[in-house]
């Protein structure tokens, strides 16, 4: 049972680093979009994950935290990991897979319901590679017609 890295490892590994992070999300229906500021450390865990921890500003004023795991499982050809954070009590488990350009990874999940009636829903996390000291999550919930809305993007920059 001792891995080796596969490639999908190594596409991994570019997100290890400090970034900074400027977001602009919307927090629920009918909300007004808010901006905050964030910064992330990932760190690899022996070539097979990474480790996101981030902190940024909540719109109540207090500071978040959250943890992103990512990785490969060669035996399902996917890549797999999880989301939490201090703000909530759900655990997000991703399931995705790289686009055919290498640059975007589309991570989907299932949550709570941003409007509060209780029900779990798909939710989808995008990261995109712009540059090696650029890339940009992206998060949506369904449109209810087939596609996806868009209510979080987070530009990430490399700290120099």
């Amino acid at each position: 049972m001792f891995a080796k890295p596969q490639k999908e490892h190594d596409w991994l590994h570019q997100l290890v680093g400090e970034w900074t992070a400027e977001i602009d999300c919307v927090m629920g229906p009918n909300q007004p979009r808010q901006k905050s500021k964030g910064k992330e450390s990932v760190r690899s865990l022996g070539g097979l994950w990474t480790l996101g921890e981030g902190e940024g500003e909540m719109p109540d004023g207090t500071t978040g935290k959250t943890l992103m795991t990512l990785g490969f499982d060669p035996a399902k050809g996917r890549f797999v990991g999880s989301f939490v954070g201090s703000m909530m009590t759900h655990l997000w488990l991703y399931d995705g897979a790289l686009d055919e350009t290498g640059k975007v990874l589309t991570l989907d999940s299932a949550g709570p319901n941003m409007a509060g009636d209780g029900a779990i829903i798909p939710y989808r996390d995008v990261i995109t590679m712009v540059a090696p000291d650029h890339r940009i999550l992206s998060s949506y919930t369904p449109d209810g017609n087939g596609g996806w809305t868009e209510f979080m993007t987070a530009h990430y920059r490399r700290k120099a």
